[in-house]
């Protein structure tokens, strides 16, 4: 990871300043770092011995950084990680822009890696997101969104480039078929997973933890996991008040929230997400037993068992 770091530095200089101050500031809020710690691994726990892993994880770093820059212009968030976003400190034209820098830099850093597999899988992948970012507006304010519906902008929009960042590490290692398959499967349920419990926290994580703002989904009108369970089997008034506020992104919070936990909703939520990562545990069993698995396996408990 510090020689990934190393890679991002390097990468991050411009001669035009505004680029290295937004690119600093939205790297240096940190973060977990999944998507890049889980191409690292996949590659080394499948025997890859080069460097090019370094470049790559970086790569996907840059695609998620740009992603996050233009997401928050889009939702017009505020707040991310504890801190102000990027649009907010510097305004939404220089931060879509620096966004377009990114994606253009880690296209530019895919060529030196010499791997067409490589390049069809990440840029097929930075496909599949932006059709991810706009099914998502699609559902906006959308009270008959289903669960179906749901997920499949989960899949494309935050669980492909966990499946792009794992099975590039299978690629650059030389796997098997069969083992590039379960690295993808793996990468692809451990984003699924990861999402859901991000909707999970959205209503009863604590604000400061997970460094955004309790309830923003619902604010923006977002139908998330939890509020499709509600509009999907809750009472007639519990489904009124929730798609009362889908529509209009306004409603008594408090009110929602209190409805939630008196439901099945975010225990439905918590199953799915649990079923997602136990599949992604069962794709391991393609891997070689080696330290790199071990993590790969903490990570499938992580996803699930976090707070933030």
């Amino acid at each position: 990871m510090k020689a990934m770091d190393a890679v991002i530095r390097a990468r991050l200089d411009s001669h035009v300043v505004l680029i290295r101050t937004i690119a600093d500031y939205i790297i240096g809020a940190g973060g977990k770092r999944m998507r890049p710690a889980m191409l690292l691994m996949v590659a080394r726990a499948l025997g890859y011995k080069g460097d090019h892993h370094h470049l790559l994880a970086a790569v996907v770093e840059f695609i998620h950084t740009a992603t996050l820059l233009h997401d928050d212009v889009v939702d017009e968030s505020d707040l991310r990680r504890g801190r102000d976003t990027a649009n907010a400190v510097f305004g939404n034209a220089a931060s879509v822009l620096v966004g377009d820098y990114l994606y253009s830099r880690s296209f530019e850093m895919m060529v030196q890696a010499d791997s067409m597999r490589v390049m069809a899988i990440l840029s097929g992948a930075t496909t599949v997101i932006a059709e991810g970012e706009v099914l998502q507006l699609l559902n906006v304010h959308d009270p008959d969104v289903t669960e179906a519906r749901y997920m499949e902008v989960v899949r494309y929009k935050t669980a492909k480039l966990f499946e792009a960042a794992a099975q590039v590490g299978a690629v650059l290692a030389g796997a098997t078929p069969e083992q590039e398959e379960a690295a993808a499967a793996y990468g692809r349920h451990i984003g699924t997973a990861f999402q859901l419990v991000d909707d999970i926290l959205d209503y009863s994580g604590d604000a400061g933890a997970l460094g955004k703002n309790v309830g923003d989904d619902l604010r923006e009108g977002k139908p998330t996991l939890p509020l499709i369970r509600i509009m999907e089997t809750g009472t007639p008034e519990q489904q009124e008040l929730v798609r009362e506020a889908i529509r209009t992104g306004e409603a008594d919070f408090d009110l929602i929230a209190r409805t939630i936990h008196a439901s099945d909703a975010l225990e439905h939520a918590r199953k799915a997400a649990l079923a997602e990562a136990e599949t992604a545990r069962r794709a391991l069993d393609f891997f070689p037993a080696s330290i790199f698995k071990d993590s790969l396996l903490n990570f499938c408990a992580f996803a699930v068992e976090r707070d933030r």
